[in-house]
């Protein structure tokens, strides 16, 4: 008989990141010999929506083979360099991670370490592995041709002196393995990558990679069949498995149930969405992180309003003073043009948090206006809704020239937009893609919908991300 085996898990701090790996967590326990254990990394400042999603798992069959535990809450310096102080705050869980791993081992003396396996930014976690001496796998939560795009940049620094910093205000084209298409640098590649100490922090994460058994990434071969074929053909990268798209789009009641405000919220939303005709209407949301300066979302109001659309848009306030997270407003009416709201009564609906899911689901809903973050992207294709893309921040621009160029299954609104940057996107802009989204030619709409199917067919049993796990299983 074969011996029980236990992985622990320890994702990114962040509602984001905690929701894809618990989902791998669930595809894995298929196993019925194998038991996981996820270890919480908690920002000092966001800890609610982490608490309510795991206590939503309380009740569930699932909770005997998946467990949680909270790490030690640490501050993080908020003065500074913000990425280089967020990959301090990641090592300096390096003690707490030892301590509850010994604890785990010693409660249970039958079961078998199997692993780590750890989210992407988690990589000083490979030293308290090698301490147990069990191997580590990385969960990378972003495309296979991010992935490519991280290991090409770590080879141009390493082995030929070349630093990111150069394409900062270039005209170069970089050829990247992992894209079909030559990639126009200043434009699309992260943002961090033309910071010093935030570049050289970024690229090393790529260097310790090549130190692991494997990579799973929240992928599907007939998505990404291109950057996938570039990692598996390179010898110096570990084993990839596509595993995905690894998502969480199962009824949230329990999550409703637990945050009542939230529930009412959802549910005066999912009443609009009923009274609109079918494909309607256009839903624009950024993320959990995803806001604009007031001039801006002016520019928004007034392409809306002017182009007469149907419309749900999620509008967030920029993050408070010595806050990360941008919050929903008291009133929107201070920020939208003076009788926005009376004007477009008939057609719109502005809301503050959105529940992303269930509004893609919905019938009425036509197109979505995304930052192109990769849970998104992964969410609008399962459901079949295409995309007018507004990347902010990270690798948003690579996904956006993803879904623009290389798979021809979106519209533009701008691909090279960057939050922090002085561009404004003029209202004729924003109208005009909304307009080529909601008038998607039929070709492109079929693109969507076949790599729908396609991403469901992959985790039926026979399907391409399910074999890949199993692969990965077997390596366990």
């Amino acid at each position: 008989m074969k011996q029980s085996a236990e992985l622990v898990f320890i994702p990114s701090p962040g509602i984001g990141h905690l929701v894809s790996t618990v989902e791998v967590a669930k595809l894995l326990v298929r196993d019925d010999q194998l038991s996981i254990t996820v270890l919480i990394i908690k920002f000092p400042f966001s800890s609610d929506p982490i608490d309510h999603y795991i206590e939503s798992f309380a009740d569930s069959p699932i909770s005997q083979r998946i467990k949680f535990i909270n790490l030690p809450q640490q501050n993080i310096d908020m003065q500074g360099n913000r990425t280089i102080n967020f990959f301090n705050f990641i090592d300096n869980q390096q003690t707490h991670v030892r301590n509850v791993v010994a604890k785990l081992i010693e409660s249970k003396p039958k079961t078998r370490l199997a692993g780590f396996v750890i989210d992407m930014f988690c990589t000083a976690m490979i030293n308290v592995a090698n301490e147990f001496a069990v191997p580590t796998f990385v969960f990378f939560t972003s495309s296979a041709a991010s992935l490519g795009l991280m290991f090409h940049l770590q080879t141009l620094r390493d082995d030929h002196n070349q630093n990111c910093i150069e394409f900062k205000d270039s005209t170069a084209e970089l050829v990247i393995p992992s894209f079909i298409h030559p990639l126009p640098a200043a434009k699309v590649l992260p943002g961090i990558l033309f910071e010093k100490e935030g570049g050289d922090g970024f690229v090393n994460l790529a260097k310790r990679f090549r130190d692991v058994k494997g990579i799973l990434i929240n992928t599907f071969s007939e998505l990404e069949s291109h950057a996938l074929l570039s990692l598996s053909s390179d010898g110096k990268i570990p084993p990839v498995y596509h595993v995905g798209p690894v998502l969480n789009v199962e009824s949230d009641e329990k999550n409703d149930q637990v945050d009542s405000k939230q529930s009412k919220e959802k549910s005066e939303i999912m009443k609009w969405l009923d009274d609109q005709p079918p494909s309607s209407v256009v839903f624009l949301c950024f993320g959990s992180m995803g806001s604009f300066r007031e001039e801006q979302v002016k520019e928004i109001a007034r392409a809306l309003e002017h182009g007469g659309f149907r419309f749900l848009w999620s509008l967030r306030q920029p993050p408070q003073e010595g806050k990360v997270l941008p919050s929903d407003y008291v009133n929107h009416e201070g920020v939208l043009p003076e009788g926005f709201l009376d004007r477009t009564a008939g057609v719109g609906k502005v809301i503050g948090w959105a529940p992303q899911v269930p509004i893609l689901r919905h019938p009425a809903v036509g197109g979505f206006v995304s930052h192109c973050g990769w849970n998104s992207t992964l969410e609008s294709l399962w459901f079949g809704v295409p995309v007018a893309t507004w990347p902010l921040y990270a690798e948003q621009q690579l996904n956006a020239f993803k879904l623009l160029k290389e798979l021809r299954i979106a519209v533009e609104i701008d691909m090279s937009y960057r939050k922090d940057g002085p561009v404004v996107v003029s209202s004729q802009k924003i109208e005009s893609g909304i307009k080529d989204l909601m008038e998607l030619d039929s070709d492109t709409r079929k693109r969507v919908k076949q790599m729908s199917d396609n991403g469901k067919k992959a985790l039926m049993d026979g399907g391409s991300s399910y074999a890949s796990l199993g692969q990965f299983l077997d390596q366990i």
